[in-house]
């Protein structure tokens, strides 16, 4: 197979998810061990393709014809799913290679991970791939499922599950274990599935591809990913934004949640943008809802479904109107969403007066509590149908107490009739407080997003609430490891007028020699000038507060003592002069490409608090001025700027423009700029603008 016949798309999908034939490389007739399982999968779930054993060692395993190789097979199989030990895996599928086997799903580790031998033989899958066109899904791939046509192509031990649940939700994990444990668990809330891929170490295949190519595919309306890492970030932000043009709703569930920071950062922008922060800009950016519950990442695809990914709710927070039948319930619900930043509104006094018109037992507050008085069907039909009318609602969840178990009728059955999935109505939710799983089965069997406790209700409102359509696409790339070069203070300030970024007047004199009159008034700043001296405070590159001539004649050469002592035989031969400004606050903005994510920008508190205060926001870049408005509205930091209690209002207007420009790297790549970092960036009073006094540039 030539490399120019590469299946993508449908053609990959079918071969991958609805193969007419299988081959079980390396099928153990020992029932007990995982390789036995893949048959006795596909045999049990009535798979209606050619299935063929391959085992050298036996004529027949599990009491059916057995082949000694894939050359003695009586046809290529489309899909070859390989059980062998790690060290004959390279060969089997140089082998499906030249016989043309469409895919090959490898079971074995010992690769990447397994150091340099583990390395050169993943290598070598990848190389296999490339210049042959055969498809590796793995190594480490538990599997494939296909429900719906019986493929059970897996030695996960969770599939010997009977009935397995079918739906329209699609998962793509690269966790083996989690496609068998989200199955389980799918199962006990009535959650079918499309399709389950274990994607394994990617050496070929990714989980972007993979999603990719099943898109155009009508028994799947949404997705559900595990992830470890954003491997192959290119490839999942393209499918992320196709999924998102098509309204196919993806939610993620990613480990690594932690404080660390990038360990090898050379700016604060890369020192503060951990991976865990780059990874919520990611998602963000490209409108997948991240959850950090396991049991959300389940129940959220149900309310995804329900509210349109375009829908904006500026620089507020979503407003969610609570409705319940039980005060304590509702409370554990209001205090979670409370904690992610979701409002609760209350009623608005219209909305009272309706109810109140209508004669409807409520004790308004932030929630709207029908008592136990008005826990009924009729109550609870005409509240709702009031409150999904309500202008001040972007979601009404519905919390039920005790009745939902013993008596659906009163409170959950109006929660059916209620919900209306049409395009632009308003989505309605239900929490049942007590453990009720019929009602719940009966929510999701119509489609209504439904919880079971408050936590992963939360979670899933929230991450859902705050997707955006996806940001325009970067074309600047990531450079290698260890490539790029520093340019000058001096340099980086020819950067930042390309952009349109306002900089404070400077000037660059010969370090060697005596200072020359300035353009501009005293008090300035003298700072050593030299791309090889990219952090100038580390060697005693900088003098503040110089008010004279004569001070700064004895600046120029504190500077040359400092880099005798500090940074010897370190090339400098310019200071770079610039009359001292103040501002309202610093601010740092920073641009970086992220090597698997992409362009990134951040705003944060700037100076010292940079690092001290982490008080930042991120998103991919570039940013509209909306987003950049956003971030501007998120640090904390700047609220002071606002006009807080009668202090003098900051102009973050400016700030945020000076975000979006320098976000605009992203589509430059021309300008070959790998970071950028503006710290401090001054805010000046209110029409006034922002003002660069440092600036520091790695071109790639």
């Amino acid at each position: 197979m030539a490399a120019s016949t590469v299946l993508t798309g449908a053609a990959l999908a079918q071969a991958l998810l609805r193969p007419r034939s299988v081959a079980l490389v390396g099928v153990s007739d020992d029932l007990a061990k995982p390789a036995a399982r893949p048959l006795q999968f596909l045999r049990r779930s009535g798979f209606a393709g050619a299935v063929y054993p391959i085992n050298p060692k036996r004529d027949a395993v599990q009491g059916e014809q057995a082949w000694p190789d894939l050359a003695a097979l009586p046809e290529v199989p489309e899909h070859a799913f390989v059980m062998t030990a790690t060290e004959h895996v390279v060969g089997t599928v140089r082998e499906c290679a030249r016989l043309g086997v469409k895919v090959v799903t490898v079971l074995a580790g010992g690769f990447s991970e397994a150091g340099p031998e583990g390395q050169a033989r993943e290598e070598e899958l990848r190389r296999l791939s490339r210049e042959t066109g055969v498809r590796v899904l793995g190594p480490s791939s538990l599997g494939v499922v296909h429900p719906s046509t019986g493929l059970i192509l897996t030695a996960n031990a969770a599939f010997a599950e009977p009935d397995l649940p079918r739906g329209k939700v699609f998962v793509a994990s690269h966790s083996g274990s989690m496609i068998g444990a989200l199955l389980s668990r799918g199962k006990a809330r009535g959650v079918g599935f499309a399709g389950l891929v274990s994607v394994g170490g990617e050496a070929d295949l990714s989980l972007g591809e993979i999603g990719l190519a099943t898109l155009d595919d009508p028994e799947i309306d949404s997705y559900v990913l595990f992830l470890e890492s954003l491997r192959h970030g290119a490839q999942l932000q393209q499918f992320a934004r196709e999924a998102a043009r098509r309204g196919k709703p993806v939610i993620a569930y990613k480990l690594g949640r932690s404080e660390a920071a990038a360990e090898m950062a050379v700016t604060h922008t890369g020192a503060l943008a951990g991976e865990d922060d780059v990874a919520d800009a990611f998602f963000r950016g490209l409108g997948i809802a991240r959850v950090d519950n396991l049991e959300a990442l389940l129940e959220a695809p149900a309310l995804a479904r329900r509210i349109p990914l375009d829908v904006s709710h500026g620089h507020r927070a979503p407003r969610v109107g609570v409705v319940t039948t039980t005060g304590g319930g509702a409370a554990m619900v209001v205090d979670q969403l409370g904690v992610r930043d979701v409002m609760v509104q209350p009623p608005s006094e219209e909305t009272l007066a309706r109810l109140a018109r209508d004669g409807l037992p409520c004790t308004p507050g932030r929630v709207l509590d029908v008592t136990l008085a008005g826990a009924n069907y009729e109550t609870m039909k005409k509240v709702l149908a009031i409150l999904l009318q309500a202008p001040e609602f972007d979601l009404v969840l519905a919390v039920v107490g005790s009745s939902a178990r013993f008596q659906p009728q009163l409170a959950v059955k109006p929660i059916l009739e209620s919900a209306d999935s049409r395009p632009g109505a308003r989505p309605l939710a239900a929490m049942l407080v007590p453990d009720a799983p019929q009602a719940l089965a009966e929510l999701t069997a119509a489609g209504v997003p439904c919880f079971r406790s408050p936590e992963p209700c939360a979670d899933a409102i929230a991450a859902v609430l705050r997707r955006r359509q996806p940001g325009p696409a970067a074309t600047a790339q990531a450079q290698r490891a260890g490539a790029g070069a520093f340019v000058s203070e001096a340099q980086a300030y020819e950067l930042l007028q390309r952009l349109e970024i306002a900089h404070a007047p400077a000037v660059t004199m010969p370090l060697a020699q005596a200072p020359r009159e300035l353009p501009f008034d005293f008090p300035v700043v003298a700072k050593v000038c030299s791309a090889q001296i990219p952090h100038k405070t580390e060697v005693g590159g900088v003098v503040l507060g110089i008010a004279d001539s004569s001070q700064l004649g004895e600046a120029f050469a504190t500077l040359r003592r400092n880099l005798a002592e500090r940074a010897p035989g370190v090339a400098c031969d310019e200071v770079l002069v610039q009359p001292m400004r103040k501002g309202l606050m610093e601010a740092l903005v920073g641009y970086r490409v992220d090597a698997e994510a992409g362009p990134v920008v951040m705003l944060a508190a700037g100076g010292i608090w940079a690092e001290v205060a982490q008080d930042r926001a991120l998103r991919l870049a570039p940013v509209t001025m909306e987003t950049a408005r956003e971030m501007v509205s998120e640090v904390k930091a700047f609220r002071s700027l606002a006009g807080l209690r009668g202090r003098p209002r900051g102009d973050l207007e400016a700030l945020a423009q000076a975000v979006c420009s320098l976000s605009q790297l992203a589509v430059r790549p021309q300008l070959g700029i790998a970071e950028a970092e503006v710290n401090p960036l001054m805010v000046l009073p209110q029409g006034q603008g922002v003002l660069a006094v440092d600036a520091l540039v790695l071109r790639s």
